[in-house]
């Protein structure tokens, strides 16, 4: 098979779909959204199914929670880490990013180490929103960021790079950071409320070097993981956060349809 092309599957099934079949091998994804839209989940999601399905150990590199956070929360969809990482299939870490910055640009730095004794393929980034924290300077942190990415993609590992959005409804935002151009694939998670009701939306921006969806898909947070649904259909404005029906389903509603 051409490793250029070859899919690593998320294991969730209609997004793995979105993605024509999964990330590229060895490819930088990016997930961005506000609090509590479900990026940790599908990252945990992620690396448990590349362990238990795929037999890929996986490495999650958090800089915002302590293992134990990590293990209790994926125990709420049933997915025992802690006994995954007693078996040698995943590590998790919770350190600091200058740390983890420096670790990845040594050939001998711990993580390397990590992913060459385990045989990791999967790699979590929680979150690249720290990294801005480590300059003032927008080109050094630009270079700060692209050095990390860079270094991930040298050890062959897919990864899922995890960044705050701190925009909950409407306009999103100004964008700081230039990870989202540096990065393979930009995936947008956003609350939107559709009549009084609040949903989450999911939508890939961007895949490099590969087809993918690109309509808008409802998705919710289930005792068993991410789900994704049906895509937003008769509306517009959904990544606005400001929905509306099309012209065609506002007539429609109004004067009903023909008979």
């Amino acid at each position: 098979m051409n490793t250029k092309n070859r899919r690593v599957a998320t294991g969730i099934k209609a997004f793995d779909t979105m993605l024509d079949g999964g990330f590229l091998l060895g490819s930088a994804n990016l997930v961005e959204g506000a609090p509590g839209t479900g990026k940790t989940t599908l990252a945990m999601e992620f690396v448990y199914n590349g362990i238990t399905k795929f037999d890929e150990p996986g490495l999650i590199i958090t800089f915002e929670e302590f293992p134990q956070q990590y293990y209790h929360d994926a125990l709420q969809f049933g997915w025992d880490l802690k006994d995954l990482e007693a078996k040698g299939k995943l590590k998790v870490v919770f350190c600091d990013p200058q740390t983890a910055l420096e670790e990845f640009e040594k050939i001998d730095g711990h993580f390397i180490g990590d992913i060459k004794k385990m045989g990791v393929k999967r790699v979590v980034i929680d979150s690249m929103t720290h990294f801005e924290s480590l300059s003032l300077d927008d080109y050094e942190r630009r270079e700060i960021e692209r050095n990390f990415i860079n270094a991930l993609k040298r050890e062959g590992v897919t990864s899922v790079l995890l960044r705050e959005n701190d925009s909950l409804l409407g306009q999103m935002s100004h964008v700081t950071s230039k990870v989202p151009f540096i990065v393979d694939t930009y995936i947008l998670l956003r609350y939107v409320e559709i009549d009084s009701a609040i949903e989450k939306a999911l939508l890939i921006l961007k895949m490099r070097g590969s087809n993918h969806h690109k309509d808008i898909r409802c998705f919710r947070v289930t005792p068993r993981g991410i789900e994704v649904e049906s895509k937003f259909s008769g509306r517009e404005g959904i990544m606005s956060g400001s929905p509306h029906s099309t012209p065609q389903d506002a007539f429609v509603n109004v004067f009903g349809k023909k008979k």
